[in-house]
């Protein structure tokens, strides 16, 4: 299956509010939950479900969705979540990516780290436009979800000058008492906005901390301003590299 038919399958209204749905989840999918959310019968989400694994827009797999395990636990159930595959068409056929590897690499043999990150945090700050400040968490989510980052706000807690644990993806006891705890000050709960998606992530695999530190500079431009919004480094497997959080002294 080719990128075009990939997309074009996205054509079909049903199909798209699923995978949008799915892939909004950032976790796995059963068929009864995404059909309710699409608002259509079972058996059409399933068939549509299926066709966006076939273009490889969804990973499919299975689990028992009841937790339970053992005799009496069922079947397990068909599951799906957004593909880590990439799709794009473009007409006539560019080739950004393989121009993006190469200046990288030219970057990176040439040290040329500091310039890569100044240029970047200029450009951050050109992104804010004519308000000059992105607002708060929420408004920089908006502005972060339009330039493909798929934003997540969630809470964290932390040593009240600095945030240390948080819930995202399953981590942390349920009781807001993220993992990874140091230090013995006081604790406090605070707003964290994690990112799904890297927009670059193809180039930041081939060279993590080029890319990642112009993240970082980047988005360093982008919240200059901002109402007590601050962005720091913590990378996760699957997730962007950098994330944004309330600060009380609004440095960043």
């Amino acid at each position: 299956m080719d990128d075009i038919d990939a997309v074009a399958s996205l054509r079909d209204p049903v199909r798209r509010r699923l995978y949008e749905f799915v892939a909004a989840q950032g976790r796995e999918v059963g068929r009864n939950e995404a059909a309710e959310a699409a608002g259509v019968q079972r058996s059409l989400a399933a068939f549509h479900l299926d066709r966006l694994v076939e273009v490889g827009l969804l990973e499919v797999g299975s689990r028992r969705l009841t937790g339970r395990s053992g005799p009496g636990a069922g079947r397990p159930a068909k599951v799906y979540r957004r593909s880590a595959a990439e799709r794009g068409v473009s007409v006539p056929p560019r080739d950004y990516r393989t121009a993006a590897a190469l200046m990288a690499e030219a970057a990176e043999a040439a040290g040329l780290d500091r310039e890569v990150q100044d240029a970047a945090r200029r450009r951050g700050r050109a992104l804010r436009g004519p308000g000059g400040s992105c607002g708060d968490l929420g408004g920089l989510a908006e502005v972060l979800a339009a330039r493909g980052y798929d934003p997540v706000l969630e809470e964290a807690v932390g040593e009240a000058d600095g945030v240390v644990g948080g819930r995202g993806d399953g981590e942390g006891d349920g009781e807001g008492h993220g993992e990874g705890h140091g230090g013995t000050g006081a604790r406090e709960r605070r707003a964290v906005l994690r990112m799904r998606n890297c927009p670059f992530h193809v180039v930041a695999e081939l060279f993590p901390p080029l890319v990642c530190g112009m993240n970082l500079a980047l988005l360093e431009g982008l919240v200059e301003g901002s109402d007590g919004v601050r962005v720091r480094m913590d990378p996760r497997p699957g997730w962007c590299c950098v994330v944004a959080e309330t600060s009380k002294t609004k440095d960043r």
